[in-house]
């Protein structure tokens, strides 16, 4: 006798909270907008910044509404790394912390998070981006900086490295002669400079980044929520793969999406002239 299959309802997404300790997080015509609050460090992360960030866009990833995360901190600073003065490392406790490092520690699990986000993440860059905050911003998709931005890794000149993924996402970015001077010196550079190396897609004028942002994003609306989540994935993954890997994965997600109600109604309403009424299914 066959056996009755269980049927799975659809999974729910989390609430974002009305207000937040350490950032503001906020809708905005079909963004997810979150703005660090931290003035007084200059946006540097600690452990509850970075649990909020991951509560406020974990609300959301579920949100069909929600066609993307925008970062942003304030005009002085978007983000000027982790705030270590809030981290001990007693001798008793280092293999402890050696432990907690990946799976306890939030400013560790945030980028982790990051990595496997299926919506697009975009930083808009007003001011410093150094350390964790630059590497939180090349954890994302794209950014837009200002001619005030100041990108950098100074890790070295604490007898440091970067830690959040810098030694690996730079090097990819720009390629790793480029990538090693700038961490070997802990040299800033500017957005234009970002721009030369491709770290940034524009640069606009100071106070701008964000308006920038909006615009992409409401250009963004034109294309199907799920090709974008499907391009995001096999962009970032086939940076690894061989060629060949990335062609059969890309085929693989091309031929999933001619399952959807969105490939159906992107045909039509391409054929009816009209703008496509997508659902996100």
């Amino acid at each position: 006798m066959a056996r009755k299959l269980k049927s799975f309802s659809r999974p729910k997404g989390g609430t974002l909270k009305k207000s937040y300790n350490m950032i503001i997080a906020k809708r905005r015509k079909g963004a997810l907008e979150i703005q660090f609050n931290r003035p007084d460090r200059l946006n540097a992360i600690n452990e509850e910044m970075a649990e909020e960030i991951m509560h406020a866009m974990d609300a959301v990833e579920l949100d069909r509404k929600i066609i993307a995360v925008v970062l942003s901190g304030d005009q002085r600073s978007f983000c000027a790394g982790a705030d270590l003065g809030g981290f001990q490392d007693l001798p008793e406790d280092r293999y402890d912390n050696y432990r907690a490092r990946y799976n306890q520690r939030k400013n560790r699990l945030l980028y982790r998070f990051f990595m496997n986000y299926t919506k697009p993440v975009i930083s808009a860059v007003e001011g410093y981006c150094l350390g964790g905050g630059f590497e939180m911003a090349m954890m994302g998709d794209i950014i837009i900086a200002s001619e005030s931005a100041s990108f950098g890794l100074p890790e070295g000149r604490h007898s440091l490295i970067p830690g959040a993924g810098g030694t690996q996402n730079l090097p990819r970015l720009i390629g790793a002669p480029l990538a090693k001077e700038m961490i070997w010196t802990g040299r800033r550079i500017s957005g234009a400079e970002a721009k030369e190396y491709r770290i940034v897609n524009h640069v606009v004028e100071q106070g701008k980044a964000l308006v920038k942002v909006r615009e992409i994003v409401e250009e963004m609306k034109g294309v199907g929520p799920l090709a974008t989540m499907m391009t995001k994935q096999t962009i970032n993954r086939g940076m690894d793969m061989t060629l060949q890997q990335g062609f059969l994965q890309e085929a693989d997600l091309a031929y999933m999406l001619s399952w959807s109600d969105d490939r159906t109604e992107g045909l039509k309403a391409f054929s009816e002239r009209r703008k496509p009424n997508f659902k996100g299914q």
